[in-house]
């Protein structure tokens, strides 16, 4: 029984060794079943993807700028009221202090919130841009006869053949050229 296993188990190795070269030469012709495409890149290397991502940047400046004139004024506003400090009743400051403080959590408030709504944009774009060129895409995976793709960061190792971002990137340009 030992020697009838020993047997099959030589026959398996030797098939699979003598074969592997033409099981791995025909992979080589066959669509992969698995691509990997980087939406980082795709998003930000496509005309599409750089209107969209412009547009909220422009945004994003808009409040940069914000935020730095309204720290200017709030450091004026405090160094008026520190200079002012030695001049008024400790109650008189401590209620001039304590509603500089309520300005500045208001103005927090509102900043942090027109931050989040900017970052709520920014997924809105990016979710409208994949909705946009999923037909694309779709027509890739289709041709390439594949089944899935992933996206490049979540595959630990890949063959470079089954990303199709270059390729993705392209197609999404000559769309939009043709539009």
């Amino acid at each position: 029984m030992a020697f009838r296993s020993v047997l099959i188990a030589g026959a398996i190795c030797m098939a699979l060794t003598g074969g592997s070269v033409t099981a791995q030469e025909a992979s080589l012709n066959l669509p992969p079943p698995i691509l990997t495409i980087d939406q980082d890149r795709l998003f930000q290397e496509t005309r599409l993807g750089a209107r969209s991502a412009e547009a909220i940047e422009t945004e994003v400046a808009t409040l940069a700028a914000e935020n730095a004139q309204i720290e200017s004024d709030l450091v004026r506003r405090e160094q008026e009221l520190t200079e002012r400090r030695p001049t008024l009743p400790p109650a008189e400051f401590r209620a001039l202090a304590d509603a500089f403080d309520v300005d500045v959590q208001l103005i927090r408030d509102a900043q942090d919130e027109k931050a989040r709504e900017l970052t709520r944009l920014r997924d809105v774009a990016r979710q409208t841009f994949f909705n946009d060129v999923a037909g694309i895409i779709s027509d890739i995976v289709r041709e390439r006869g594949a089944l899935v793709v992933l996206d490049r960061r979540d595959v630990f190792l890949s063959a470079d053949r089954i990303d199709i971002t270059d390729e993705a990137i392209a197609r999404v340009n000559a769309t939009v050229d043709a539009e």
